[in-house]
């Protein structure tokens, strides 16, 4: 385990967080700009395809982050029967939940309960699909639906704020059930789907275009909203939700409605709209 994990143990990860936070909202020209310029260079962020191209036009550091891309940067892939990748990044882990268990790296796994935050959410999940997506800092951090869906509930699950780099993965056990999360179940028409946002160190905010921000706050209990009722579909491909500086996306789908698309692997490279699987009869 790198010296950098076994600090993430002890390190004051909220607190860390709430920094990293006022840095990346501060509308301070050379603040910002230092930050955009730095990320630009460091990690190949292509401006290129992004609705605003000038670095220098963004108010702040989280606002360059949260970009919008040109109309027609990400498509989505052309048959009606594939579920879609929901966000640009890799691929961490991707497989069949194995009697409720799912891989994380190297031995390491967790359960769609201990995800979830409760075992009868889990439950439909049993023997299913997941597909877990790292999202880089060059990458665009907006999340997409992978499937139409109605917005049933949301649950807001306290917890740590680890890295998500591929050493933590590798080594921290349980990291995505242990990280701070926002669990968004939709109902469609195949029966339940899960996108659960998840958090990471210095990533202290995560958005979604129904209510505006949820992380932060950050919790110390498990907090539910009930969307039964209120009819809010969001239609395949449709923006879903946002991370205000990069994560981790995990994506459930319950056993027998679809094949994860056999070209993907962990450590695939994703775009947005690119087949994640399709339905099966």
């Amino acid at each position: 385990m790198s010296l950098l994990t076994q600090l993430t143990y002890v390190l004051p990860h909220r607190w860390l967080s709430s920094l990293a936070r006022k840095l990346a909202y501060s509308t301070s020209p050379a603040v910002k700009q230092w930050l955009i310029d730095a990320v630009v260079k460091r990690f190949g962020v292509d401006l290129n395809e992004a609705a605003q191209p000038d670095p220098t036009a963004y108010p702040s550091f989280n606002a360059f982050f949260t970009r919008a891309l040109k109309p027609g940067a990400r498509v989505a892939d052309a048959d009606p029967r594939t579920l879609l990748m929901p966000a640009d990044g890799h691929i961490s882990q991707c497989g069949p939940i194995q009697d409720g268990r799912i891989f994380q790296a190297k031995g390491q796994g967790f359960t769609a309960a201990e995800l979830l935050g409760d075992a009868a959410d889990a439950e439909p999940f049993r023997n299913g699909l997941f597909a877990t997506v790292y999202l880089s800092p060059r990458d665009y951090h907006r999340v997409h639906m992978p499937w139409t869906g109605t917005l049933r509930e949301t649950v807001h699950v306290p917890g740590r704020l680890f890295s998500v780099g591929t050493a933590a993965v590798a080594h921290v056990p349980g990291l995505f059930a242990r990280n701070e999360r926002l669990v968004c179940h939709f109902d469609t028409d195949f029966g339940p789907m899960v996108s659960v946002m998840v958090g990471a160190l210095l990533v202290s905010g995560v958005e979604t275009v129904w209510s505006g921000e949820e992380i932060p706050a950050y919790g110390d209990r498990i907090q539910r909203k009930d969307y039964r009722g209120k009819g809010i579909i969001l239609e395949r491909f449709a923006e879903m939700a946002r991370f205000n500086y990069g994560s981790t996306v995990i994506v459930l789908l319950p056993p027998g409605v679809a094949e994860l698309d056999p070209a993907l692997h962990a450590e695939s490279p994703v775009r947005l709209g690119q087949a994640l699987a399709k339905r099966v009869d």
